[in-house]
């Protein structure tokens, strides 16, 4: 018999060893084995499938326009703004019932009531001194219960400068001049709790340069119903043209209630810009227009932006602190990226305030203005938006207290 080679022996005993290695699981693990690896397989490729169809789905719906017409800045300032571009912040979603306030001391529901304010006036020539003093509201008709009233009057001391000075012209009016105002002192009374007739007795004075300085101020009186969460109720509102008064002498008045208005105290240049493929919205604060009567070294202003879209409120965000001028310039972009899409509603508010290094409180309120879309109205500004997906479209907004 010939002899088989040595490297032929090994490799037979290494066969017969392998033969003789079985794994220490039964046939039916084996196949669920395979079976839950060709599952995962397919959710993946399901998975990929899905992303790709939504990819493309989306680039045939956002098409934007050629052109876009209307009084607006349009692109190119973008390398201005880069500087101070902020970056996608941490986004915090709130569910909410009800919209954006539009103001931040206002809200809820504003019914028509029935009533007075009782209060006086005095203008003291040799402390050159303004005295305001609410005596008391009475004759409110609602249909709540007087025990759930917790009432104060808000006071606002408007100027409203010369008569050439400040005026904004107002294109949905045909072109009509409207004054521009701003808010000299800002007070309020104490709350009064349980009653529909309130007394208040509270006294509030204001330092003026010169008598003649009576001649552009106004007074609005507002009775509001405190609510722990700042959405106080405005009952109704008093206003009192001071020019028209002898108050040389301390003069007693009572005023009839009357709808609450907004006053026009600025303007605000913004840009919006919609990125659908990343689901974004940059809301743009380029520059703010606010008359005043003085201006003060330490004075500074800020906006505040919030974002609702689909009944879903953002985070807000805030712009930086920049010197208070005859025009403040920011150029700052703030990103929002929006939890759901498409986009049916959305309403954007944008809310000025002023700071003072020197002074106790920290901040009050300039103005605000509202942008929206729902069901029943679109404003201008979002619907370009909308339409011209990946440009800034830019435009001025007027500014309201």
């Amino acid at each position: 018999m010939m002899a088989l080679p040595s490297g032929y022996l090994t490799s037979e005993r290494f066969l017969k060893s392998a033969a003789a290695l079985r794994f220490p699981f039964s046939d039916a693990v084996k196949y669920s084995i395979l079976g839950l690896s060709i599952s995962l397989l397919l959710v993946a490729l399901g998975i990929l499938v899905w992303q790709a169809f939504k990819f493309f789905k989306r680039s045939s719906e956002t098409r934007p326009l050629a052109q876009v017409n209307g009084d607006l800045l349009y692109t190119d300032y973008g390398s201005g703004i880069t500087g101070q571009y902020k970056g996608i912040p941490t986004i915090k979603v709130e569910d909410v019932d009800t919209d954006i306030l539009e103001s931040t001391q206002e809200g809820g529901e504003n019914k028509k009531m029935n009533g007075w304010i009782h209060y006086s006036v005095y203008y003291d020539a040799e402390q050159r001194h303004l005295v305001v003093t609410i005596l008391e509201v009475e004759g409110l008709q609602q249909q709540r219960q007087a025990s759930s009233l917790q009432l104060f009057v808000q006071l606002k001391l408007l100027w409203s400068g010369t008569e050439t000075e400040g005026l904004y012209i107002d294109e949905a009016s045909e072109g009509t001049p409207l004054a521009l105002r701003t808010v000299l002192q800002d007070w309020r009374t104490r709350i009064v709790k349980g009653t529909s007739n309130p007394l208040f007795g509270d006294q509030f004075t204001c330092t003026l340069r010169d008598e003649k300085e009576l001649d552009h101020m106004d007074l609005r009186m507002e009775v509001r119903n405190f609510d722990k969460f700042s959405r106080h109720t405005t009952l109704g509102e008093v206003r009192t043209h001071l020019k028209q008064l002898n108050i040389s002498y301390p003069l007693e008045l009572k005023g009839k209630l009357n709808t609450p208005q907004k006053d026009l105290v600025g303007e605000v240049l913004l840009s919006l810009k919609f990125l659908p493929t990343s689901q974004r919205i940059e809301v743009g604060v380029l520059k703010v227009r606010i008359v005043h009567k003085d201006l003060h070294l330490d004075a500074a202003l800020y906006a505040k932006i919030s974002v609702q879209c689909n009944r879903c409120k953002l985070k807000h965000q805030k712009t930086s602190a920049m010197a208070r001028g005859a025009m403040t310039v920011f150029n700052e972009v703030l990103v929002f990226s929006l939890p759901e899409f498409p986009v049916q509603q959305c309403k954007i508010l944008v809310s000025v305030f002023e700071t003072h290094s020197t002074r106790k409180s920290s901040k009050h309120l300039i103005g605000q203005l509202t942008i929206k879309k729902d069901n029943h109205s679109q404003n201008e500004h979002l619907s370009l938006m909308l339409r011209s997906v990946r440009q800034p479209i830019a435009k001025w907004h007027v500014l309201l207290i």
